[in-house]
């Protein structure tokens, strides 16, 4: 299969409408499977009591807000060396969700925070970056919006989102690099995971739930996208039709 035929928002549409249900049919499965092994089978923390639970959603929509910034950054890089319209606009779709992902994870973050540390906020290294992102993903938005012409603004939000990258790495090893509250990842890819076997699970399948989700609200976003962007196209007024 060429799959450079799908690099166009004309053939990219259709293959979009087919994908986006089987991931919201993944995500909604996932998520109810994760859900259940994280506050029914998982096992209670000796320290932090049944409040740690809260970690099956807020560590996801973590790593979910740092990856899916990288990936906007790297649709927007692409749209903008090699002047592709589809690269832009998949950058554009995927903001707003990397966005509600990283403030779902300010969000819960807070409300774990308020047991364990007795506060809701706390400046610290690593959720100060984090509010970072969300400025950064907020600042993304709204730079294209306020730009009429769609590759103009195309071309600005790029430049942010690419020097935005430099926030993300310093979240991830912020609580490497300072003495801050939060506390170290407890799932890392050079050593053992310091939790129970249950524990991983239910995280790990809340990501997979969270990764689909993204996937299917991007596709679906960036359909809306293509047809706003390609309406004066006789393709997309016949679906519009449709």
């Amino acid at each position: 299969m060429n799959l450079f035929k799908f690099s166009s928002p004309q053939t990219f549409y259709p293959l979009a409408g087919r994908l986006a249900p089987l991931f919201w049919g993944l995500a909604a499965v996932l998520g109810a499977v994760g859900l259940y092994i994280g506050f029914f089978v998982a096992p209670t923390d000796f320290q932090q009591g049944d409040s740690y639970r809260i970690i099956f959603i807020h560590v996801p929509a973590a790593w979910m807000s740092m990856f899916l910034y990288l990936v906007m950054a790297v649709w927007a890089a692409v749209g903008l060396v090699l002047n592709t319209r589809l690269s832009s606009m998949m950058a554009t779709a995927l903001a707003p969700t990397g966005a509600l992902m990283t403030f779902i994870a300010l969000w819960t973050g807070s409300l774990w925070g308020r047991p364990t540390w007795g506060t809701w906020w706390v400046w610290d290294a690593r959720l100060t970056s984090e509010l970072i992102l969300l400025f950064l993903y907020i600042g993304f938005m709204a730079l294209h919006a306020s730009i009429d012409e769609p590759r103009r603004a195309d071309k600005a939000a790029a430049i942010l989102a690419i020097v935005g990258v430099v926030n993300v790495p310093i979240i991830y090893f912020s609580v490497k690099w300072w003495n801050t509250l939060h506390q170290g990842s407890s799932v890392s890819l050079t050593k053992s995971p310091s939790m129970a076997a249950t524990m991983l699970a239910g995280m790990l399948v809340m990501a997979l739930a969270f990764w689909m989700y993204s996937i299917a609200a991007g596709l679906t976003r960036v359909r809306s996208i293509i047809l706003e962007r390609e309406r004066n196209s006789a393709w997309a007024g016949a679906m519009q039709e449709n």
